[in-house]
């Protein structure tokens, strides 16, 4: 039955039917045979019909089945050989076994068969045997996402150009929105008639509208002394690549014009919304104006920042005005405060050490409780001499706690004051900033991207001498309540003679306005002397190192220590000061091991090399003048090595 069944080509439910059928006919002629009969000749051509119906429907079934298969197996010969799809199947030591012919067209000889894989791409091999099953090259200027089978040993090339010109096309074509400030217009045009201020404004917007029109800038005068500029994302990067030239065309017309107007740029990058970069670009012109103008900070929306120009000193803005504003600002939040607590930043030196006791003094004057944060295992000699002349004193000295005792001071109300730096890594006590609502920053150094959170109270001047002599001046705009004892006196006049090395180095006519006025109040210059004098073995070491520098590019000097010796802080800071008084010596790094592992610079100019703009690109910080760093993992030479580099691209404006 199965042969016929095959043979007939009926489907199984069907012959299942006839047998039924054949069963009731039996009957049906078994009591009606004429009946039967007319039955049977009946069903015998009704199974006849069906079985030529299914018949040619299989066989045109099976026709269609063919020519299908025909076409799907053209399809893929196609697919395999004519799209615009590479294939590549290589061997165990990454040579091409065979290849499509639309990955032939890449090789000169039109067969990439025999050749290694990297002669399509650069490092190809060693990259396929990578931990990855994706990868992108480029070929001949085509961009290919490549799937990697490597079990296969096999590369599938999926052509992306298109793909990848769009998103360089939208990356290039971001807005990108720039707020241009005048330094010092203000001042400058107090003093000017009409006349020349009309020349200071032409010559000024004729440059910047130069300069927009050279680059494709939409450029908007806002106010007397603010643009707004809107450009692209590939402007930006030509902009980043001449270093912004703008800010010294602009210094130039200043020395022909004996002008002291300098650019500061702030720079809204990323994709954001226009809103958020306005608000990036104003952030951005803030910070570099805490680091004293002149520079371009760049802020995009992952908060990086990056800085250009600031490679001249700072001029001098501040106000006797503002000193007074700030002043009395501060006298408020001390009166409205439970205690102040004061802190400086670690290893603390002679200036943040006597801003500390200036800020307790006009806590005192408030009659409110006020404490100096001091841990006595982190100060220098000189310190340590200041520390022992404080003991003396029992009543100033009660007002010294050590970190952990600070923390049970604190209260809702409590005013935590930063003096002499703006980074929260750098405070003598950092949980203290969390804990209090109300903090207050006093600093003399250029803003750094790190910043203490949601300051109550900002008082930055980088132009400033040190944070000795901020304070000394909000001294003098407070109420004479308490005069300032010697002791107090003495302590600000050393913190402003150690930063200026006695009145050298970062010196205006407000740094000797200040040092008169504390020497009215009774410092003590023999006091001051004794405090800042050194020890035989500390010289003996310095002398040492002096020894071990070296002159890069005619005028700077670089000293390492010796390997696997320690220095401190204040050791390599005085050798780099040593260093800078030689002849010839316009900067100055010292490179040595520190106690902690890590490896310290200490990096001292006479303005004309920007030590902060070098020692940011090592991570760290501080003024013009004056400025260090600390590594890890790292050795001297490495880091001498490194450092050579920076201040190779610094004289010669490489990238």
């Amino acid at each position: 039955m199965q042969d016929v069944q095959k043979r007939s080509g009926l489907s199984r439910h069907l012959w299942a039917t006839y047998i039924v059928s054949v069963i009731l006919l039996g009957f049906i002629w078994y009591f009606q045979w004429v009946f039967g009969l007319v039955l049977t000749c009946v069903l015998a051509a009704v199974l006849y019909y069906s079985i030529q119906t299914e018949y040619r429907r299989q066989k045109e079934t099976a026709q269609y089945i063919a020519t299908l298969s025909h076409r799907v197996k053209r399809v893929g010969e196609e697919a395999l050989l004519e799209m615009p799809l590479g294939i590549l199947l290589y061997n165990e030591s990454n040579h091409i076994e065979w290849a499509n012919p639309y990955m032939n067209q890449f090789m000169d000889n039109d067969t990439l068969v025999g050749h290694s894989l990297n002669a399509l791409a650069d490092d190809l091999a060693s990259k396929i045997q990578e931990n990855t099953n994706e990868l992108w090259l480029e070929i001949d200027g085509y961009h290919f996402q490549v799937i990697i089978r490597k079990d296969e040993r096999l590369l599938y090339f999926f052509d992306r150009t298109v793909q990848s010109k769009l998103e360089s096309r939208y990356y290039d074509e971001q807005t990108v929105i720039g707020i241009i400030f005048l330094d010092n217009y203000e001042e400058i045009t107090q003093s000017m008639d009409d006349t020349l201020k009309s020349q200071l404004n032409s010559k000024v917007t004729g440059i910047l509208n130069s300069w927009s029109n050279d680059y494709g800038i939409y450029l908007k005068r806002i106010s007397q002394d603010r643009f707004l500029g809107v450009f692209s994302k590939e402007t930006l990067e030509q902009l980043e690549k001449v270093k912004f030239s703008i800010l010294d065309e602009v210094r130039e017309l200043n020395a022909e014009q004996n002008l002291t107007i300098t650019l500061s740029i702030g720079i809204g990058d990323g994709d954001n919304q226009l809103p958020d970069l306005g608000e990036s670009a104003q952030s951005s012109l803030d910070l570099a104006l805490g680091r004293g103008g002149d520079q371009v900070v760049i802020k995009d929306d992952a908060g990086k920042v990056r800085f250009y120009g600031g490679r001249t000193n700072p001029m001098e803005k501040r106000t006797r005005v503002r000193a007074r504003v700030i002043s009395h600002a501060l006298r408020d939040l001390v009166q409205g405060s439970d205690n102040v607590i004061i802190m400086g930043h670690k290893a603390p030196d002679m200036d943040a050490f006597g801003a500390a006791i200036g800020i307790l003094n006009i806590a005192k004057a408030s009659n409110v409780e006020g404490y100096v944060v001091f841990d006595p295992d982190d100060v220098d000699t000189g310190v340590h001499r200041l520390v022992d002349k404080l003991k003396e004193d029992e009543d100033l000295w009660s007002h010294f706690v050590d970190p952990d005792e600070s923390e049970a001071l604190i209260t809702s109300r409590s005013l935590v004051v930063v003096v002499d730096t703006h980074k929260p890594s750098m405070v003598a006590h950092e949980d203290l900033l969390d804990m209090a609502d109300y903090k207050v920053v006093i600093d003399h150094h250029r803003r750094a991207e790190e910043f203490v959170e949601d300051p109550t109270l900002v008082y930055m001047e980088p132009y400033a001498s040190s944070t000795a002599e901020l304070v000394t001046e909000l001294l003098e705009y407070q109420p004479e309540k308490l005069k300032l004892k010697m002791l107090e006196a003495t302590a600000l006049l050393a913190g402003i003679i150690v930063d200026t090395k006695s009145f050298t180095l970062r010196t205006g006519s407000r740094t000797f306005d200040a040092a008169s006025y504390l020497r009215s109040k009774g410092a003590d210059t023999v006091l001051v002397q004794r405090l800042m004098k050194e020890d035989l073995d500390v010289y003996i070491q310095r002398s040492r190192l002096i020894e071990r520098s070296e002159i890069y590019y005619d005028t700077i000097a670089i000293a390492k220590g010796e390997p696997g010796a320690a220095y401190g802080s204040v050791l390599i800071a005085q050798t780099a000061d040593t260093l800078l008084t030689m002849s010839g010596i316009n900067a100055s790094f010292v490179i040595t091991e520190r106690s902690d592992g890590r490896i310290g610079v200490s990096a001292r100019s006479l303005g004309d090399v920007n030590v902060q703009v070098v020692m940011e690109q090592m991570n760290g910080g501080g003024h013009l003048t004056n400025a260090a760093t600390q590594l890890a993992d790292t050795t001297i030479d490495e880091t001498d090595a490194l450092l050579k580099d920076i201040l190779e691209n610094y004289f010669t404006g490489g990238e």
